[in-house]
């Protein structure tokens, strides 16, 4: 099972990755930029053929996505290209949108997917209304029923259910946390909830509120179509909750996963069924194009940023600062990435 397990993983990563790079590589072929390579696949060559417009198509031996090699993508860096094949002396407009391409294949990629399997399984619903509030457990014991609706947790507004996990797992002060609902009546009152501790079945403490979600399915295109839309956006705002409270620190660093954490998680979605396991991919892909957006360094987030300081400033930055700026950030990310995955491997002892 644990090599089934990894062989997924490999093909989720790699299809992600090559999304991505794919959209990079047919806005860039389109806007004229010479292009060295699209390698589907990192590492050792086994494989290359140079089409005819003379770009070699590779297959590499590490089957984690892939990449597309530009000319000047910084600056100009072969005499052996015309200059108006150079990404860098592309207009602003041709720039950005190559950039942005990556992201949006991403983007594509999950709502799609979203939208099929709801067309499929159908959809459950995303308002943060209570279904249940469990007897004897924090929520009942505070005072909110079923049929009452969440608008905010400690003063953040609440629209999906989604984003009021991510709540109820950001610190908060004697970790008590103030609701504020709105009655079946249409009264709105406030209820301060204290989530008592359990243990799961592998023996990991966790925090209980009591309360359930409505889980009716919902079929039709129509429906399909609007869970895709609103599911969509509830991990977008999921995405960009996670980031602020990271920097703030009501959210810690052990709350991200790395490869081994996502293999975790590839495992549970496997065992659920295909449906998990093409949410799974909508979400990760979601999270790969909002992380990619983000200005920073090595990010193609952090790329658009100098394109726009290109912009204000009203000439180019000097090409060797630049590399500098997304070589440090690559390290600052490594550095992260083997950080977690420790922390993803002492997760599992």
């Amino acid at each position: 099972m644990w090599f089934i397990t990894l062989l997924v993983l490999i093909f989720i990563l790699g299809l992600l990755v090559l999304i991505h790079e794919f959209g990079h590589f047919i806005c860039a072929k389109k806007s004229g930029v010479f292009i060295y390579e699209f390698s589907i696949g990192m590492g050792p060559l086994i494989f290359k053929k140079i089409g005819k417009d003379n770009i070699q198509y590779s297959i590499r031996a590490l089957p984690i996505g892939g990449y597309v090699q530009m000319a000047g993508e910084v600056g100009e860096d072969d005499d052996k290209v015309a200059k108006n094949q150079f990404m860098c002396n592309k207009s602003g407009w041709q720039r950005f949108l190559i950039l942005v391409a990556g992201v949006t294949m991403n983007f594509i990629l999950a709502f799609v997917l979203l939208f099929v399997s709801a067309l499929i399984w159908g959809s459950s619903g995303l308002e943060p209304i209570v279904a249940e509030a469990v007897p004897d457990y924090p929520v009942a014991k505070a005072g909110i029923e079923a049929e009452d609706r969440i608008l905010a947790i400690n003063g953040t507004e609440v629209n999906t259910w989604d984003k009021a996990q991510i709540l109820l797992n950001l610190k908060s002060k004697n970790d008590t946390y103030t609701f504020k609902v709105q009655k079946k009546d249409g009264t709105i009152k406030e209820y301060d909830v204290k989530p008592v501790k359990e243990k799961d079945a592998d023996g990991n403490e966790t925090r209980v509120f009591g309360v359930q979600i409505d889980t009716t399915v919902k079929r039709g295109v129509v429906n399909s179509l609007k869970y895709a839309v609103l599911k969509f956006g509830a991990v977008i705002n999921s995405m960009g909750l996670v980031i602020i409270n990271l920097f703030t620190g009501n959210l810690g660093l052990s709350a991200l996963s790395g490869p081994v954490g996502i293999y975790g998680v590839v495992g549970q979605s496997l065992s659920l069924g295909i449906q998990q396991l093409i949410y799974l991919i909508a979400f990760l892909s979601i999270n790969l194009g909002f992380i990619n957006i983000l200005p920073f360094p090595a990010f193609d987030g952090g790329r658009i940023l100098f394109l726009i300081i290109e912009k204000i400033k009203g000439s180019p930055v000097d090409p060797k600062v630049e590399n500098i700026f997304h070589t440090v950030g690559f390290i600052l990310l490594m550095i992260l990435m083997l950080y977690i995955t420790l922390q993803d491997v002492l997760k599992l002892f």
